[in-house]
């Protein structure tokens, strides 16, 4: 379903507001947490992870998920 999408580019474009952080956006910051998660896995000495501000777009859909 999203295989052609440039998942950093959704979702630098979703945090700079030039689109909005909708389906697709969450769709890719899975894809790239599971491409994290396998970095952290084959280098467990190497703690990768999401800038806070991902950080804060993953916990405001959680939000609306809730709400």
């Amino acid at each position: 379903m999203f295989r052609d999408i440039d998942h950093y580019t959704t979702v630098r474009e979703s945090l700079a507001g030039s689109r909005p952080a909708d389906e697709q956006t969450f769709a890719s910051i899975n894809v790239l947490a599971d491409k994290l998660n396998n970095i952290n896995k084959m280098f467990p000495g190497l703690k990768v992870e999401f800038s806070p501000h991902v950080q804060a777009l993953v916990e405001q859909e959680s939000i609306l998920a809730i709400s």
